[in-house]
Order: structure tokens, then sequence, then C-alpha cells
């Protein structure tokens, strides 16, 4: 048994952490402070640019590297609403950077130059005090500098301020081009209802080609992120496709309580002008850059950091812009706009027990709540931003991706510029269920199955139509839905698994989306 002295010493030694930790935690750009972001402007990969007037004469000054793309997280705890209207616990990834942007249901992902343009805004982002109350105000804010939304969280206090509670469903958005090289910051904010669990998090990405297992965001391989602690994972860009990431801590509990979202890869090809050659251009490029010795082929098998200089901007959608879900090299890809479909499910007695403290039945686990990117039918429709009023009486985004598909009506060959062709992103982020999601009147073309185009050894296009589609826990599908010669109505995207048409004891709803042609 320990003396009374040993008592006392071991107790001030204890306060002395303790107050270390809540001056690391509160005290802003404190020197020791343990959550912090990084967002290089430029790496051996992606040099500084030289900066061009506009009349293309070199200015003598070096720009960031827009081939570096950031974004930062947090882990913790929220509330969502659920289709009856019930509120559910969730342990959840919430935006800490491009706010604004996942706000609106579209990826956080930002260029150095967006990303370290500090956030700074007089209220906390999308907060109120509940009920059409008044914004609360962010005491991190700092008057006189320029108010930004979407910059990142890159102050320590700020980051506990906005990422407490703030767990979405699903979690914020990424996607990045090929040959990008992206820097993922995860904080870990901690849990605020259940302060019994020193839960750590990760981000893994699920069928990602990550060469390196530090970064890959399995503990028992890499690293995992305690409370009042940020990492940056570091990712190279090699293959297009439709992805999903998970925090790697005791999957079956932190999937099936939410800790899910989805990661995209867009292709060289949108980079290179209409009508040339992606090779072409890949070869002329690689020769400029002393690249490559013969002029026929890249510098390495992936072309890392060999992409050419932007024809037209491949991130923001421009007029009568056409964009392309894999390097297909004959337009078959093709596609006007997309939609993040992510299919997941709640069991609502498992999220209650994780709540209140009880120990959780793995085994018995049984999904009632059923949902397209954190929605159910009819929620599935609105454009308007779903908020939840959490424990502390403050509502907050929770559920900001709309899953209803406009499209225009038009007679093949469309006119160039109308908008006709959907990019379906579907990925399955369920633990326990198998999914089937099926079309009415306008066929699915599959064009792509768990982020490989669909073709043979020969390069033929094995891509194929059909109604529907079945997916289970972690695979992805790319699919195109095209308006051309449909006549104008409202068409369902929906689950034929009936159960899953349903929120609950609720016998309607579910996993059920519109697809509007007008």
């Amino acid at each position: 048994m320990m003396k009374s002295g040993k008592n006392q010493a071991l107790l001030r030694f204890a306060c002395v952490v303790a107050i270390l930790a809540i001056n690391t935690l509160f005290c802003g750009r404190a020197q020791a402070q343990l959550l912090r972001t990084q967002c290089p402007t430029e790496t051996a990969l992606h040099p500084l640019v030289p900066e061009k007037s506009p009349g293309g004469i070199l200015t003598g000054k070096l720009l960031p590297n827009p081939g570096i793309k950031c974004q930062e997280i947090s882990g913790g705890d929220g509330y969502a609403t659920m289709g009856d209207g019930s509120q559910t616990y969730l342990f959840g990834f919430g935006p800490l950077s491009g706010i604004d942007l996942i706000r609106q249901g579209k990826p956080g992902t930002q260029t150095a130059v967006e990303f370290n343009t500090a956030y700074n805004m007089p209220n906390l982002p999308g907060l109120d005090a509940g009920n059409g109350m008044a914004p609360v105000p962010d005491p991190t804010y700092v008057s006189g500098n320029p108010d930004n939304q979407n910059g990142g969280v890159l102050d320590a206090a700020a980051m506990m301020n906005i990422g407490v509670l703030a767990a979405q469903q699903p979690a914020p958005l990424m996607a990045i081009n090929e040959d990008d090289e992206y820097f993922l910051t995860l904080s870990n904010v901690g849990m605020i209802m259940r302060p019994d669990l020193f839960e750590q998090h990760t981000v893994h990405f699920h069928g990602y080609p990550n060469a390196s297992s530090f970064f890959d965001g399995v503990p028992d391989a890499s690293i995992a992120i305690s409370i009042s602690a940020s990492m940056t994972y570091y990712y190279t860009a090699p293959d297009a496709g439709t992805y999903f990431f998970h925090c790697h801590i005791t999957p079956p509990e932190h999937l099936q309580m939410g800790m899910v979202g989805q990661l995209y890869v867009r292709p060289r090809q949108n980079v290179v002008a209409p009508g040339d050659s992606l090779l072409d251009a890949l070869v002329s490029n690689n020769k400029t850059h002393g690249l490559s010795t013969d002029g026929k082929a890249c510098a390495d098998i992936l072309c890392t950091g060999a992409t050419p200089a932007p024809a037209r901007n491949s991130v923001t959608r421009e007029a009568g812009t056409v964009l392309y879900a894999y390097n297909d090299g004959d337009g078959s890809t093709a596609y006007d706009v997309e939609y993040p479909m992510q299919l997941m499910g709640f069991d609502p007695a498992f999220h209650f027990v994780g709540m209140t403290f009880n120990p959780e039945d793995f085994s018995g686990m049984k999904d009632k709540y059923f949902m397209i990117s954190g929605r159910s039918y009819p929620d599935t429709v609105s454009t308007d931003l779903i908020r939840t009023q959490d424990s502390d009486g403050l509502a907050r985004p929770s559920q900001p991706i709309s899953s209803k598909i406009v499209l225009t009506s038009c007679t093949s060959p469309c006119a160039a510029g109308t908008t006709h062709r959907a990019l379906l992103r579907v990925s399955d982020l369920n633990v326990t269920e198998f999914h089937t999601l099926a079309t009415n009147g306008i066929p699915m073309k599959v064009i792509a199955w768990n982020a490989r185009l669909l073709r043979d050894m020969a390069g033929n296009n094995l891509a194929y139509n059909t109604n529907s589609i079945t997916l289970g826990g972690g695979e992805s599908a790319d699919v195109i839905i095209d308006s051309a010669d449909v006549p104008k109505g409202t068409y369902f995207v929906y689950t034929t698994n009936l159960d899953h048409l349903s929120n609950d004891a609720e016998n309607l709803g579910g996993m059920m989306t519109e697809i509007l042609v007008q």
C-alpha cells in the first residue's frame, strides 16, 4: 500500500498532466498542441509552379502546386434524424475543412491555397441554438480577418468548438484527381456522450491501392489517433474509381455506429482537351519535362506527377463540359453530372445501447433503418440541409447529401451541354446487409465494379445494361443512367429488398430516391 506522501505526489503529477492537456486542447497555437494540420504547398512530385501573366509571360513568382489536395475531418460523435423522425446516436466523422461545400453535399477537398486560407466565420458553421433560434457565435472568430467558410480549421480550440458532436451521415465526401497527392488530417475530438470510452480512430481507404501500411488505417499494422490528437494521412492517387473509407477501430461497431464515407478519384482523361489522345498528351508532357527517354511511354507505370496541364477544369463542372469516370480511351464513360449513392443501414437497438452504456449485441445486429447517403425516402429527394438537435440543445448539420437526380429529356444525339448522363457512384457502406438497387423506366449502364473499369484483357468493353445491381458491404459500382429519348416524368431508384423500403416500424420510406427528367 502506498504512503500518503506518494499518493499526494501522484495527485500533483496528475494535476500537472491534466493542466498540460487542457492547455494543449484550448490554447490555440500553443507549441505543444497535439491538434494540428499539415498541407504543404510543394513536394518533390509537385514542386512550386511558375506564375504566368494573362499573356503567358513568366512573372518570376512561384505559386503552390494545385496537384496537392488537402482535407480535414474530425472523429467523434453526434446525432442524426431517421426517416420516421426519431433521432439516433452516432459515432462519426465531421467536417473541419470545406465546411460550406460539405453542407451543399459536395466534396470538401481543396488545393493547398484554399485549405491554408484559414477558416474564419463569426458564427459556428451551420450551428443554431435550436428551433430556428439565432446562430451560435464562434469564440475563435478573428475580427478583421477575411470571412472564409471553406478553409481548414487550423486553430486547436476551433477544432474542438466545431468538431465536438459534429458527426455527419455519411462522412464528409472526398474527391481527388489521378496524380494528386492527398493530405488528409483526422483530429480525434472525443466522444462527448460516451466519456467512459477512450476510443481511438483511424481512416482506412477500403480497396484503395495504397502502398504504405503506415497510412492504411489498420491499427495492427499502422497507427491509431488518440483523443486530443491529430494525424495527417498521405496518399497518392494512382487509379480512378469509386471507393469508400471507414474507421478501422473495432470495425463492426464503428461502422455500424456510422463511421463510413465515400472517396472517389477522377481520371487523367478529364484534363485532356476533347478529341486529343490521353497517351499522346502524357508522352508529350513527359518529353517536355524530361520524364521520358523513348517518347513512347510514361516515365513510370503510374505516370506519377506527369499529368499534362489541365485544358479545362476537372473538378468544377463548367457549362458544356463533358467529364469521364475512367480513362476509357473512347469516351464511353462520359457523363454530365455525378451523384454519390451511399447505401447505408442502422440497427436502432444497437445505437440505443451504444448511447446508454449497455453491452452491444453484435451477434443480434439487424438493421431496420435503410438509407441512401444518410437519408431515407422522402428525405432523399429534399435539397434542404437536414439538422439534428444534439444533447447540448444546439442544432447541427447532420445529413447534408440529397440523392435527387435531375436530368434533361432530349432526343439522341443530344446537344452538347445537355445534362442527360448521370454517373451514380454507388457504394455499399453496410456491415450486415446486401442491397439490391434497381431503376424503373431508365436502364442502368454498369461501367465499373469495385473501382475497376469493365474491360477484358484485350481491351474489349464489357459494360452492360441492367435494371438492378446487388452489392455487399465494401463493394462499389459505377453506373451511368441516360435520359436521352426518355419521356419527361419522375422515375425511381429503389431497393427491391422490400423490407429495406421501411423506416423501422414505419412501412414506407427507406432506400429509395427519384429521378426527375424535365
